[in-house]
């Protein structure tokens, strides 16, 4: 496993592409920012993070050697090794909100930014991951929080980095011996708010009503509506409300 540490860079995800343009990247290539001008997250958002305090960091996982059918599979393993490695650090009330972001308390404390290397089949995957670690001011963002607001703690960055890597291999492992059935009924099983009453909004604006029963094998939410009707949604097509 190597490890590159970078005082700042404008995005590790476009750090590890630009590298794997340019030279043979090993399995498990981390980049690691103490600081990020332009980091991205889901559907073109930045993610804004004061430097030193945060856990910012690639991944580069080789695929080659093993076939995974359906990417979102890489989602949900990744989503579910955070969710292990938080729960060490006795994390309160952690939930996955589809399709990758961690919450604790219902506060926002990271999210994941996944990008396919496709040549023909899913060759390799770059995983962004932004956890919000120490820092305890977020302006302007009501929804976001950090394991220090949440639990007091400071806490040592490379540790948790450590047990994520040490987690994304365990579910890896999963992936590789075929054993999607488990990986997906973990992901459901840990879905924010799944099966409780929710409002959604649609790409019009309109809000309705539904239950979160669970995630197909592309990546779509499925959505209980009225009369026992279930509903699939892709990521632009639809915004839970909390």
């Amino acid at each position: 496993m190597r490890i590159i540490k970078l005082n700042a860079i404008d995005s590790t995800n476009s750090f590890l592409k630009e590298m794997i343009c340019n030279e043979t990247v090993a399995d498990y290539t981390i980049v690691v920012a103490e600081h990020q001008t332009n980091g991205r997250g889901q559907m073109g958002t930045n993610w804004d993070s004061d430097k030193g305090r945060n856990l910012m960091f690639s991944l580069f996982k080789d695929l080659s050697i093993h076939v995974v059918e359906f990417p979102f599979y890489i989602s949900m393993a990744i989503s579910l090794a955070i969710l292990k490695a938080l729960k060490t650090l006795n994390i309160p009330d952690l939930h996955i909100k589809w399709p990758n972001d961690i919450l604790s308390a219902d506060k926002k404390i990271c999210g994941i930014l996944i990008e396919n290397v496709i040549k023909n089949k899913l060759n390799s995957t770059i995983i962004g991951i932004g956890i919000n670690v120490n820092q305890t001011e977020f302006i302007n963002l009501p929804r976001a929080s950090s394991l220090k607001n949440i639990t007091g703690v400071h806490y040592n960055l490379d540790e948790i980095l450590r047990s994520i890597i040490k987690h994304t291999k365990s579910y890896s492992n999963l992936l590789q011996q075929g054993k999607y059935d488990a990986v997906k009924n973990e992901y459901e099983a840990n879905l924010f708010r799944k099966n409780k009453p929710s409002t959604f909004k649609n790409v019009e604006g309109d809000l309705f009503s539904g239950f979160i029963i669970g995630v197909t094998k592309y990546g779509k939410l499925q959505v209980l509506l009225e009369d026992e009707i279930v509903k699939k949604f892709d990521l632009k097509e639809i915004t839970l409300m909390y």
